[in-house]
Protein backbone atom coordinates (compact mmCIF):
# COMPACT_ATOMS: atom_id res chain seq x y z
CA UNK A 1 0.00 0.00 0.00
CA UNK A 2 1.06 3.57 -0.68
CA UNK A 3 1.71 6.23 1.95
CA UNK A 4 -1.35 8.27 0.96
CA UNK A 5 -3.65 5.28 1.53
CA UNK A 6 -1.95 4.21 4.75
CA UNK A 7 -2.15 7.72 6.14
CA UNK A 8 -5.92 7.74 5.69
CA UNK A 9 -6.45 4.38 7.39
CA UNK A 10 -3.97 5.21 10.16
CA UNK A 11 -5.67 8.53 10.91
CA UNK A 12 -9.03 6.76 11.12
CA UNK A 13 -7.66 4.23 13.61
CA UNK A 14 -6.01 6.93 15.71
CA UNK A 15 -8.98 9.32 15.88
CA UNK A 16 -10.72 7.72 18.90
CA UNK A 17 -7.78 8.36 21.26
CA UNK A 18 -5.41 10.88 19.65
CA UNK A 19 -5.55 14.65 20.11
CA UNK A 20 -3.88 15.10 16.74
CA UNK A 21 -4.38 11.92 14.68
CA UNK A 22 -3.03 13.43 11.47
CA UNK A 23 0.28 14.44 13.04
CA UNK A 24 0.57 11.18 14.96
CA UNK A 25 -0.08 9.19 11.78
CA UNK A 26 2.69 11.07 9.98
CA UNK A 27 5.11 10.56 12.86
CA UNK A 28 4.29 6.86 13.07
CA UNK A 29 4.76 6.26 9.34
CA UNK A 30 8.03 8.20 9.38
CA UNK A 31 9.21 5.96 12.22
CA UNK A 32 8.23 2.79 10.35
CA UNK A 33 10.01 3.67 7.10
CA UNK A 34 12.92 5.43 8.88
CA UNK A 35 12.46 8.71 7.04
CA UNK A 36 11.83 12.30 8.22
CA UNK A 37 8.18 13.29 8.53
CA UNK A 38 8.67 15.88 5.78
CA UNK A 39 9.81 13.09 3.44
CA UNK A 40 6.67 11.12 4.20
CA UNK A 41 4.49 14.09 3.26
CA UNK A 42 6.46 14.73 0.08
CA UNK A 43 6.22 11.13 -1.19
CA UNK A 44 2.57 10.02 -0.98
CA UNK A 45 3.17 7.57 -3.83
CA UNK A 46 5.83 5.61 -1.94
CA UNK A 47 4.74 2.03 -1.25
CA UNK A 48 5.56 0.27 2.03
CA UNK A 49 6.92 -3.25 2.04
CA UNK A 50 4.92 -6.10 3.54
CA UNK A 51 7.28 -6.06 6.54
CA UNK A 52 6.76 -2.33 7.05
CA UNK A 53 2.98 -2.71 6.81
CA UNK A 54 3.11 -5.45 9.44
CA UNK A 55 5.21 -3.19 11.70
CA UNK A 56 2.69 -0.40 11.25
CA UNK A 57 -0.21 -2.66 12.13
CA UNK A 58 1.60 -3.97 15.23
CA UNK A 59 2.29 -0.41 16.35
CA UNK A 60 -1.34 0.57 15.83
CA UNK A 61 -2.50 -2.41 17.87
CA UNK A 62 -0.30 -1.26 20.76
CA UNK A 63 -1.71 2.26 20.49
CA UNK A 64 -5.28 0.95 20.40
CA UNK A 65 -4.49 -1.07 23.54
CA UNK A 66 -3.59 2.16 25.34
CA UNK A 67 0.19 2.38 24.99
CA UNK A 68 1.27 6.02 24.41
CA UNK A 69 2.85 6.82 21.05
CA UNK A 70 6.26 7.88 22.50
CA UNK A 71 6.63 4.47 24.17
CA UNK A 72 5.74 2.72 20.93
CA UNK A 73 8.36 4.77 19.11
CA UNK A 74 10.91 4.46 21.91
CA UNK A 75 11.92 8.08 21.44
CA UNK A 76 10.52 11.59 21.75
CA UNK A 77 11.67 15.13 20.94
CA UNK A 78 12.47 17.60 23.69
CA UNK A 79 14.27 20.95 23.41
CA UNK A 80 15.24 20.17 19.81
CA UNK A 81 16.82 16.82 20.69
CA UNK A 82 15.50 13.30 20.13
CA UNK A 83 15.66 11.38 23.40
CA UNK A 84 15.32 7.65 23.93
CA UNK A 85 12.51 6.75 26.33
CA UNK A 86 10.94 3.63 27.80
CA UNK A 87 7.88 3.07 29.98
CA UNK A 88 10.21 3.36 32.99
CA UNK A 89 10.24 7.15 32.57
CA UNK A 90 7.79 9.98 32.13
CA UNK A 91 7.18 11.15 28.56
CA UNK A 92 8.94 14.55 28.16
CA UNK A 93 6.48 17.45 27.94
CA UNK A 94 6.97 20.78 26.16
CA UNK A 95 6.05 22.61 29.40
CA UNK A 96 9.34 21.43 30.91
CA UNK A 97 11.27 23.30 28.23
CA UNK A 98 10.50 26.50 30.16
CA UNK A 99 12.59 25.19 33.06
CA UNK A 100 15.46 24.32 30.75
CA UNK A 101 15.32 27.72 29.03
CA UNK A 102 15.48 29.56 32.37
CA UNK A 103 18.29 27.32 33.63
CA UNK A 104 20.46 27.83 30.56
CA UNK A 105 19.90 31.59 30.49
CA UNK A 106 20.81 31.92 34.19
CA UNK A 107 23.97 29.84 33.81
CA UNK A 108 25.01 31.73 30.68
CA UNK A 109 24.68 35.03 32.56
CA UNK A 110 27.46 34.06 34.97
CA UNK A 111 30.50 32.03 33.99
CA UNK A 112 31.20 31.32 37.67
CA UNK A 113 28.01 29.30 38.14
CA UNK A 114 28.46 25.84 36.70
CA UNK A 115 27.35 23.25 39.30
CA UNK A 116 23.86 21.86 38.76
CA UNK A 117 21.65 19.21 40.34
CA UNK A 118 18.79 17.67 38.35
CA UNK A 119 16.64 16.06 41.04
CA UNK A 120 14.38 13.27 39.81
CA UNK A 121 16.04 13.22 36.41
CA UNK A 122 13.84 10.52 34.82
CA UNK A 123 14.91 10.19 31.20
CA UNK A 124 17.61 12.81 31.77
CA UNK A 125 16.20 15.41 29.38
CA UNK A 126 16.87 18.34 31.72
CA UNK A 127 20.42 17.34 32.64
CA UNK A 128 21.39 16.43 29.08
CA UNK A 129 19.83 19.56 27.55
CA UNK A 130 21.70 21.79 30.00
CA UNK A 131 24.96 19.92 29.37
CA UNK A 132 24.51 20.35 25.62
CA UNK A 133 24.28 24.15 25.98
CA UNK A 134 26.64 24.78 28.93
CA UNK A 135 29.88 23.00 28.13
CA UNK A 136 31.52 23.66 31.50
CA UNK A 137 28.52 22.52 33.53
CA UNK A 138 29.08 19.80 36.12
CA UNK A 139 25.80 18.08 36.80
CA UNK A 140 24.47 15.61 39.34
CA UNK A 141 21.39 13.73 38.07
CA UNK A 142 19.50 11.78 40.73
CA UNK A 143 16.53 9.44 40.65
CA UNK A 144 15.04 6.88 43.01
CA UNK A 145 14.46 4.52 40.05
CA UNK A 146 17.52 2.63 38.81
CA UNK A 147 15.66 1.81 35.57
CA UNK A 148 15.05 5.50 34.94
CA UNK A 149 18.73 6.26 35.58
CA UNK A 150 19.70 3.69 32.95
CA UNK A 151 17.59 5.55 30.40
CA UNK A 152 19.10 8.88 31.48
CA UNK A 153 22.63 7.49 31.16
CA UNK A 154 21.85 6.18 27.69
CA UNK A 155 20.65 9.61 26.61
CA UNK A 156 23.74 11.31 28.02
CA UNK A 157 25.90 8.87 26.05
CA UNK A 158 23.82 9.45 22.93
CA UNK A 159 24.72 13.14 22.99
CA UNK A 160 28.28 12.61 24.30
CA UNK A 161 27.85 14.50 27.58
CA UNK A 162 28.14 11.51 29.92
CA UNK A 163 31.51 12.69 31.25
CA UNK A 164 29.94 15.86 32.66
CA UNK A 165 26.97 14.23 34.38
CA UNK A 166 27.12 12.11 37.52
CA UNK A 167 24.18 9.73 37.89
CA UNK A 168 23.19 8.72 41.39
CA UNK A 169 20.35 6.55 42.68
CA UNK A 170 18.89 8.19 45.77
CA UNK A 171 15.71 9.72 47.15
CA UNK A 172 15.91 13.34 45.96
CA UNK A 173 19.34 14.47 47.22
CA UNK A 174 21.98 12.44 49.07
CA UNK A 175 22.80 13.06 52.68
CA UNK A 176 26.55 12.81 52.18
CA UNK A 177 28.77 12.77 49.08
CA UNK A 178 32.46 12.03 48.86
CA UNK A 179 33.11 11.11 45.24
CA UNK A 180 31.28 13.54 42.98
CA UNK A 181 32.77 15.70 40.24
CA UNK A 182 30.49 18.52 41.45
CA UNK A 183 31.31 20.75 44.41
CA UNK A 184 29.86 20.36 47.89
CA UNK A 185 27.14 22.85 46.91
CA UNK A 186 25.11 23.46 43.77
CA UNK A 187 24.64 26.82 42.10
CA UNK A 188 21.41 25.57 40.55
CA UNK A 189 18.95 22.88 41.60
CA UNK A 190 16.39 21.85 39.00
CA UNK A 191 13.49 19.52 39.65
CA UNK A 192 10.48 18.24 37.74
CA UNK A 193 9.16 16.01 40.51
CA UNK A 194 5.84 14.17 40.78
CA UNK A 195 3.30 16.93 41.39
CA UNK A 196 -0.18 15.64 40.52
CA UNK A 197 -2.46 15.21 43.56
CA UNK A 198 -3.24 11.52 44.06
CA UNK A 199 -7.01 11.77 43.61
CA UNK A 200 -6.59 13.99 40.54
CA UNK A 201 -4.11 11.56 39.00
CA UNK A 202 -6.54 8.66 39.26
CA UNK A 203 -8.97 10.55 37.04
CA UNK A 204 -6.43 11.35 34.31
CA UNK A 205 -5.78 9.37 31.13
CA UNK A 206 -2.07 9.07 32.01
CA UNK A 207 -2.89 7.02 35.10
CA UNK A 208 -1.66 3.47 34.54
CA UNK A 209 -0.08 4.42 31.21
CA UNK A 210 2.97 6.28 32.55
CA UNK A 211 4.89 5.44 35.76
CA UNK A 212 2.86 6.46 38.81
CA UNK A 213 6.13 6.96 40.68
CA UNK A 214 6.89 9.89 38.36
CA UNK A 215 3.42 11.46 38.63
CA UNK A 216 1.93 11.04 42.11
CA UNK A 217 2.66 14.07 44.28
CA UNK A 218 0.66 12.96 47.30
CA UNK A 219 -2.56 14.33 48.75
CA UNK A 220 -2.09 17.93 47.58
CA UNK A 221 0.62 17.40 44.95
CA UNK A 222 3.35 19.03 47.03
CA UNK A 223 4.48 16.23 49.35
CA UNK A 224 7.75 15.59 47.53
CA UNK A 225 8.56 19.29 47.25
CA UNK A 226 8.16 19.61 51.02
CA UNK A 227 10.84 16.95 51.43
CA UNK A 228 13.09 18.61 48.86
CA UNK A 229 12.77 21.97 50.63
CA UNK A 230 14.09 20.39 53.84
CA UNK A 231 17.16 19.04 52.03
CA UNK A 232 17.89 21.93 49.68
CA UNK A 233 19.44 24.42 52.16
CA UNK A 234 22.32 22.02 52.83
CA UNK A 235 23.07 21.80 49.10
CA UNK A 236 22.29 25.19 47.62
CA UNK A 237 25.27 27.54 47.20
CA UNK A 238 25.13 31.18 48.39
CA UNK A 239 22.96 33.18 45.96
CA UNK A 240 22.05 29.90 44.31
CA UNK A 241 18.76 29.22 42.58
CA UNK A 242 16.11 26.52 42.40
CA UNK A 243 13.84 25.98 39.38
CA UNK A 244 10.88 23.73 40.08
CA UNK A 245 8.13 22.67 37.70
CA UNK A 246 4.71 22.60 39.36
CA UNK A 247 1.15 21.52 38.54
CA UNK A 248 -0.67 24.46 36.93
CA UNK A 249 -3.38 24.68 39.60
CA UNK A 250 -0.91 24.69 42.51
CA UNK A 251 0.76 28.06 41.91
CA UNK A 252 -0.56 29.83 45.02
CA UNK A 253 0.00 26.80 47.27
CA UNK A 254 3.53 26.32 45.92
CA UNK A 255 4.35 29.98 46.55
CA UNK A 256 3.02 29.76 50.09
CA UNK A 257 5.03 26.61 50.77
CA UNK A 258 8.21 28.23 49.44
CA UNK A 259 7.76 31.34 51.62
CA UNK A 260 7.12 29.16 54.67
CA UNK A 261 10.17 26.97 53.95
CA UNK A 262 12.85 29.57 53.21
CA UNK A 263 14.00 32.88 54.62
CA UNK A 264 15.82 35.68 52.82
CA UNK A 265 14.94 34.49 49.33
CA UNK A 266 13.40 35.94 46.19
CA UNK A 267 10.57 33.86 44.81
CA UNK A 268 8.93 34.19 41.42
CA UNK A 269 6.20 32.20 39.70
CA UNK A 270 6.52 31.87 35.93
CA UNK A 271 3.72 31.04 33.51
CA UNK A 272 4.04 28.73 30.52
CA UNK A 273 3.02 29.62 26.96
CA UNK A 274 -0.63 28.91 27.75
CA UNK A 275 -0.59 31.38 30.65
CA UNK A 276 -0.72 28.71 33.35
CA UNK A 277 1.44 28.70 36.48
CA UNK A 278 4.27 26.29 35.69
CA UNK A 279 7.65 27.18 37.14
CA UNK A 280 8.64 28.20 40.66
CA UNK A 281 11.90 30.13 40.92
CA UNK A 282 13.57 30.43 44.33
CA UNK A 283 16.79 32.43 44.63
CA UNK A 284 18.88 32.89 47.77
CA UNK A 285 19.76 36.50 48.44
Amino acid sequence: MKIQDLLETTITRLEPFSDNPQLDAQVLLAYIIQKPRTWVMAHPEHALTKKEQDQLNNALEKLEAGEPLPYVLGKWEFFGLEFDITNDVLIPRPETELLVEKAIAWLQASSERRTVADVGTGSGVIATSIAMHIEEARILATDISIDALKVAQRNAQKFHVQNRINFLQCDLLPKHIESLSTDRHFDLICANLPYIPTETLRQLSVYGREPTLALDGGADGLDIYRRLFKLAPDWLAPRGMMLLEIESTLGVKALSLAFDSFSDVKIHLHQDLTGRDRLLEIMLR
